[in-house]
């Protein structure tokens, strides 16, 4: 902030107590510039606003009416919505982004000046969430991945950043890409890579979660996540014991059955062998 105080025998120095200009905003969109503040008994002359050095606001009181409209490129003023503290544009777009100021005055004699500013950037929202490619359903350790993650058209170019079941991929696994410009209106595309070999640590309870997040300051956050499963390999002594153990469980039926047999057939052969005795006996 900026400001002359001329010294007289009774001072009173205006200050600004709060300019307000929105880092981001979206094309399309409206926007408010505020610009608060305090005469300190002074009266209120005239109240300016600037983008990149031209003046298209000005808001004199005793004027009538009082708010006036210099046109520049990028500004569409609602002159109904404006006032001494404020001044709406609306729409926005991509050549509304700059530096804007505001700039207070009081009356004769002193003439005080203040002013403070702030940048503002448009921004053009993605037409597509990001989409990952060139994955595949299943890995095992080993595999190589090599998966791409897309943003949608936008101004400026979306951040992307890879995750691998949660954190942040390594930068020695990420593949970067410069962004596509197309189009008349110039909106980049991101696109960043992700590669490297499978390890049995990249697997959480069998599963492989990749996901991307694409964010433009704080005015997008978007992201998406494959969760890819790993191979599930049979263990053969684990099947082998198993074969096993079926097989001892058999043959113990079957010895159990062939002692049973058998010793209902030497119980039988004696009844048999006593009861042909007998009759031998009773013939002689």
């Amino acid at each position: 902030m900026s400001g002359i105080c001329l010294r007289l025998d009774f001072v009173h120095c205006i200050t600004l107590t709060e300019v307000r200009v929105p880092k981001h905003t979206i094309r399309g969109h409206a926007v408010k510039l505020e610009c608060h503040y305090d005469m300190e008994g002074e009266a209120l002359y005239s109240v300016k606003w600037y983008k990149d050095g031209r003046e298209f606001y000005r808001f004199v009181p005793r004027d009538d009416p009082p708010g006036s409209v210099f046109p520049q490129p990028g500004i569409a003023v609602d002159l109904a919505n404006s006032t001494s503290e404020q001044v709406i544009l609306d729409p926005l777009d991509l050549s509304s982004s700059g530096k804007y100021r505001c700039e207070v005055s009081a009356e004769a004699p002193s003439f005080q000046t203040v002013s403070d500013h702030g940048e503002m950037m448009v921004v053009v929202l993605p037409d597509q969430d990001p989409y990952i490619t060139g994955g595949r359903p299943r890995y095992q350790v080993g595999d190589s991945v090599k998966i791409n993650c897309t943003s949608g058209r936008s101004k400026p170019a979306v951040q992307l950043t890879w995750y691998i079941n949660g954190d942040p991929a390594e930068p020695s696994l990420v593949k970067k890409y410069e962004p596509i410009i197309t189009g008349a209106d110039r909106l980049e595309t991101s696109v960043l890579g992700l590669e490297f070999r499978v390890k049995q640590k990249h697997f959480k309870h069998g599963d492989m979660k990749l996901k991307c997040l694409a964010m433009i300051s704080t005015v997008y956050w978007k992201s998406n996540e494959e969760s890819v499963e790993g191979e599930k390999l049979q263990k053969a002594p684990t099947l082998e014991s198993r074969r096993v153990a079926s097989a001892d469980s058999r043959a113990d039926r079957v010895q159990g059955n062939y002692f049973h047999c058998e010793l209902f057939w030497e119980i039988n052969f004696t009844h048999l062998h006593f009861s042909l005795k007998q009759l031998g006996s009773r013939e002689l």
